[in-house]
């Protein structure tokens, strides 16, 4: 929940309002132009592709800022990297690269654990394995895809997440939407957290399932929900349900929040539906020993029915996982498309997960996985306590390596940004639609790989550009009494 006052809800409305009204009128006069100057030439018959609030939003909102995201980066996405620079000459419609570049503290990226730069450990074992394996084994798991090193991986995450076995794939994106059709499909329910990621969105739809949401994190309602679905049964027929999954995620990738795992499996308990968990950002991020919220919040792994990660953050490198009993896993690898069909994970890619994970369990002979585990907890919680003490509006929970910094206002997008990046500040903005239009936000990703010194260079930075484009919300930290604020789910 955002706490967000009625005078910065109020601004926030009027400036997306005001936005809109010129967007509009522009558009208009752009089509009463276009109306005199018509020819035969415009479209041949054809109906525009992009139509729709959409493709508004994109021509007369993103394009004015696009500066801001996808920064193009010269580097490894480590504690500093470069940040290629750009300019543009058509207000922001197209940006050009330039052959400089500007060192920046990245603060942006999900390398948790710093295993995305150069390792003592790792980059070796990655190097060797390109040079046995090449960078691709051009082909699916089922025909030629499927090295011992892919073999070794998928034996290595079952022991890591506490799991009986677990199957791999070449995305983490791909693992939510091509998994969960497979699980489930017509005449089944699956009942999702409103802030689940986009991928789960799309798995679910793709299913054929039935779909309800319950509120964020909001365990009464999921309860609610669950026993209203039971007693109604399906649409129309009314016969009960196939199969019922509830899905959840470990973080929430623009809040920072931990679920309530233990409270949501005594209701899949209580009312025979599984449970699956999504832990994408929690996964070698958080718990002692890396091993996920499970670990953290000291649930069994072996209550959650389905667990799935990607490797793309703590491990520096792509793909993604499920982790369940044997035989749902030999299920999926007969059934998933993803398994079946799309090329298998690059063997360096599949190197670096094992040499990362063998440093996080200490199989390296060295202390260093606790080191970089400790340091990833301890980086968390002092910059999360610092921007509160600052009066910024921090979502997220502590231990979690994701804190977002509400800014609301669509014109303080591109200015904190830009300020930023000023003074040499990498930072990721998330508006819409990767957030409602009302709760645009920057979101800051800590790694293990940040000094003490570059938190602080951080802290200071965004303190003053805060101050400059006016997101300090609370003078301190939010105060305790009651206070009247406008409150959006």
């Amino acid at each position: 929940m955002v706490r967000l006052p009625y005078s910065t809800a109020l601004t926030t409305l009027f400036s997306y309002g005001l936005l809109f009204a010129f967007g509009q009128l522009r558009d208009l006069f752009r089509k009463i132009i276009d109306w005199f100057k018509s020819s035969s030439e415009d479209l041949k018959g054809y109906a525009p592709i992009c139509l729709g609030l959409e493709d508004f939003y994109t021509r007369r909102l993103y394009l004015r800022i696009q500066d801001c995201f996808c920064r193009p980066i010269a580097s490894a996405p480590d504690a500093w990297f470069d940040v290629v620079e750009r300019y543009s000459e058509d207000s922001n419609k197209t940006l050009h690269r330039t052959s400089k570049t500007s060192k920046c503290l990245n603060l942006g990226s999900y390398n948790y654990l710093g295993f995305a730069a150069a390792d003592e450990y790792c980059t070796p074992r990655v190097i060797e394995s390109l040079k046995k394996y090449s960078p691709s084994t051009c082909s699916i798991r089922v025909d030629g895809g499927t090295t011992d090193l892919h073999t070794e991986l998928e034996e290595l995450v079952a022991r890591f997440v506490g799991k009986p076995a677990a199957v791999t794939f070449g995305m983490g994106y791909a693992t939510n939407s091509s998994i969960i059709p497979a699980l489930i499909g017509k005449g089944g329910l699956i009942i999702s957290d409103s802030l689940n990621h986009n991928s789960i969105v799309n798995g679910a739809r793709g299913s054929g399932a039935a779909i309800r949401v319950f509120q964020h994190n909001n365990v009464a309602h999921l309860e609610k929900v669950l026993r209203e679905q039971i007693a109604e049964g399906q649409p129309r027929t009314h016969r009960p349900w196939k199969k019922i999954i509830i899905i959840v995620e470990g973080i929430y990738s623009m809040e920072g929040e931990l679920c309530p795992l233990a409270e949501v499996i005594a209701v899949c308990k209580k009312y025979k539906a599984y449970i699956y968990l999504d832990e994408a950002h929690s996964i070698g991020a958080v718990g002692k020993s890396g091993k996920g919220v499970c670990e953290l919040l000291g649930v069994d792994p072996a209550d959650v029915d389905i667990m799935m990660g990607t490797f793309t953050k703590s491990f520096g490198s792509c793909g993604g996982y499920i982790a369940a009993s044997k035989e749902v896993v030999q299920y999926l690898k007969d059934t998933c498309p993803a398994h079946v069909y799309a090329t298998s994970m690059s063997p360096p890619a599949v190197q670096q997960v094992i040499s990362s994970l063998k440093v996080i369990l200490g199989e390296d002979g060295s202390s260093r996985g606790s080191q970089k585990l400790a340091q990833i907890r301890e980086n968390s919680n002092f910059f999360r306590c610092e921007l509160k003490k600052m009066g910024f509006e921090v979502l997220g929970d502590n231990d979690s390596p994701i804190m977002p910094i509400m800014l609301y206002n669509p014109a303080k997008i591109p200015a904190f940004s830009r300020e930023c990046l000023k003074q040499n500040v990498a930072v990721v903005m998330v508006a819409f639609p990767a957030s409602p239009l009302l709760l645009a936000r920057t979101r800051i990703c800590i790694s293990a790989a940040h000094s003490r010194e570059d938190l602080l260079k951080g802290l200071e930075v965004i303190s003053k550009v805060g101050d400059l484009v006016g997101i300090k919300y609370f003078p301190t930290e939010p105060p305790k009494h009651e206070t009247k604020v406008y409150k959006v789910e």
